[in-house]
């Protein structure tokens, strides 16, 4: 396998990979229509372009829970690349197979050992990297035709494409805990209709978090940037594999009767998708509007304000969190009753809240996540800064001891983690704003112009936050409802208020 980047195979046009081989990047069932627009070109393995010297590495306990995940799908769009697409395409094989050198583990398996532990294996598989082309048009039957503008545009006045999260990904609802089958990530890069480039990433969420994952994306860059030459230096950004997120656990995650994980919500329930941006100067406006003194209208609000529980000034995305959870809870409040429960999830990166901190950039999963919880009349009726400084505290005091004791608790009774939104009240917010996103994934023709995801791990309730592609400060979120929530939401003017408006 050194220096390999397996040879790219003639398909025949919309003739789908064997599903779980080593070259499986999960077939899709198309029906005819779409099939008269979405092709595949051409499907390889692409492996490290050294051999791998590292051992296996076992699974922490932030990786496990996420074995009944769903994979990470995210992805680049780019305009229309000044290079012949096939000559990009070997510069991005080129580079991928560089950067899988920095980062074996994406190119190994899942394996299970006798003493029920798991571990990565970086056995140089490889990874599946395909070339797929939407149609400029329509054929007679239809299918989907979808260009940079549509993606781009559709960004706070209307839905996300379906073709956005149908077509551009691979491993379409692969669980994570599949990888000891199949391949630990996947690529697949499409032409849309109007020769615009999107390269789609889909990665094992018990390998990566968010953090691991954009590194990885930039390093790949970087390689592909500066022409991946043999005998370059490594990555500016070098990954530590060092397992030391509480790696010495001996906590074993079994399952019951031979059992494998699934994911815990259900993955065909209706969904609305918007993405909401929010310029700098509005959350701004937000962040002061949060952090003006408080109305003492209820005991618990003036509990909320004593000086001995008050922990600083409240934070711009905290803000905005405090904004959409009451604005959401106000959009479900016809289903739920005001003495209901609500609770926001706030994911977070543990590497800088244990003692000693663990390198920024640690391989692996290091999050956990963070609720705040409140009932639904409260949050619904009282001011935005009683809910956004309930979220501050929760936030604040969120430290090592906090930390250690969900992992106390995690080993007392090993499971996976329960996504979803099992009772209705939950938002679930996910990735971050300060992810590199945009600056860090100059291929050599320029940053993107947006990121998209796909259809994993989304739910009534699932938020991901991201950076706006201007680089000027806002946020975006991405935001999936159920259809009734989603109509009322969009109609909320206080919410709608601080939306930037194209």
């Amino acid at each position: 396998m050194e220096g390999s980047v397996a040879s790219s195979l003639p398909v025949p046009l919309v003739v789908h990979v064997p599903a779980r081989t080593a070259a499986s990047a999960h077939a899709r069932a198309y029906t005819p229509a779409q099939c008269a627009a979405v092709a595949l070109v051409s499907n390889c393995v692409v492996c490290p372009s050294r051999k791998s010297a590292m051992g296996d590495l076992k699974l922490s306990v932030s990786d496990l829970p996420m074995l009944s995940c769903h994979y990470i799908q995210k992805g680049l769009l780019f305009p229309k690349p000044p290079l012949p697409v096939q000559h990009l395409l070997s510069l991005l094989r080129f580079s991928f197979s560089r950067a899988l050198t920095f980062f074996p583990a994406l190119a190994g398996r899942l394996v299970t050992h006798t003493d029920g532990r798991i571990f990565i294996s970086c056995n140089d598989s490889g990874v599946p990297f395909s070339h797929y082309t939407l149609a400029a048009a329509t054929g007679p039957a239809g299918g989907p035709v979808l260009t940079l503008s549509q993606v781009t545009l559709a960004v706070s006045t209307a839905d996300v494409p379906a073709a956005v999260k149908n077509f551009l990904f691979d491993l379409d609802g692969a669980v994570s805990y599949e990888g000891h089958s199949r391949p630990l990530a996947a690529v697949r890069v499409t032409e849309l209709s109007d020769g615009s480039l999107f390269i789609g990433c889909t990665v094992n969420h018990a390998v990566v978090d968010g953090t691991s994952f954009w590194n990885f994306f930039n390093s790949w860059a970087e390689l592909c940037r500066r022409g991946a030459l043999d005998g370059a230096e490594g990555v500016s950004r070098s990954p530590d594999f060092t397992r030391n997120f509480f790696g010495g656990s001996t906590a074993v995650l079994r399952f019951a009767d031979g059992r494998v994980p699934a994911v815990t919500f259900d993955a065909t329930a209706p969904l609305r998708e918007w993405i909401f941006h929010f310029s700098r100067e509005a959350i701004q406006e937000l962040k002061a509007t949060v952090n003006r003194p408080l109305s003492y209208d209820s005991d618990r609000t003036a509990e909320a304000s004593k000086p001995g529980n008050w922990m600083g000034e409240i934070s711009s995305f905290q803000s905005l969190c405090a904004l959409l959870w009451r604005s959401v809870t106000r959009a479900r409040r016809p289903k739920l009753g005001p003495d209901a429960t609500t609770t926001l999830r706030l994911a977070v990166n543990c590497r800088h809240r244990v003692v000693p901190p663990i390198d920024p950039l640690y391989f692996g999963n290091a999050i956990q996540s963070i609720p705040t919880a409140a009932t639904v009349g409260e949050v619904a009726t009282r001011e935005l800064r009683w809910a956004a400084a309930l979220v501050h505290q929760s936030v604040a005091g969120y430290g090592v001891e906090r930390v250690s004791g969900v992992v106390s608790e995690w080993e007392r009774a090993p499971r996976c983690f329960p996504l979803g939104n099992p009772d209705g009240g939950v938002l679930t917010v996910g990735s971050s704003p300060r992810f590199p996103m945009y600056k860090g994934n100059d291929f050599g023709w320029g940053n993107p112009v947006a990121v998209r995801s796909g259809k994993a791990n989304k739910f009534d309730g699932k938020v991901s936050a991201c950076p706006p592609a201007d680089g000027k400060g806002g946020v975006e979120l991405e935001v999936c409802l159920s259809p009734d929530t989603m109509a009322a939401l969009v109609s909320d003017p206080e919410f709608m208020g601080y939306v930037c408006q194209p």
